[in-house]
């Protein structure tokens, strides 16, 4: 049973979903995305498995999607994808995966339901 968190430490929803697997008696593997993003095909990957388009992974408030005019309506999903690679400020946070599921943990017992 292996489980692993997309994770950004500063973050309270990500901190809170670590603690609540971990409350679970799991020890995920932490991927601290932000220093290390995921690829494009781990990316497409885990939007395939969270059943959402790119645009719908993506934190739109940030300042550095309208500044890279990830706004525009005609970018492709490759395209978006390849921003939040390059961005990984930009994806949501947190998502957990275990065997072939994926959840994103706002709130954090979202993820109760992969487990």
């Amino acid at each position: 049973m292996s489980v692993k968190i997309y994770h950004n430490p500063r973050c309270g929803k990500s901190r809170d979903t670590l603690k609540l697997l971990e409350a679970q008696g799991i020890e995920p593997e932490v991927v601290e995305y932000l220093k290390t993003p995921p690829t494009t095909a781990e990316l497409q990957d885990i939007l395939n498995k969270l059943q959402l388009k790119p645009r719908q992974l993506m934190r739109t408030k940030e300042p550095e999607y309208k500044e890279n005019g990830l706004d525009d309506a005609s970018l492709s999903d490759i395209e978006l994808i390849e921003a939040m690679v390059r961005i990984p400020k930009l994806i949501e946070r947190p998502i957990v995966l275990k065997d072939g599921k994926a959840a994103i943990g706002r709130p954090p017992e979202t993820v109760l339901a992969i487990l």
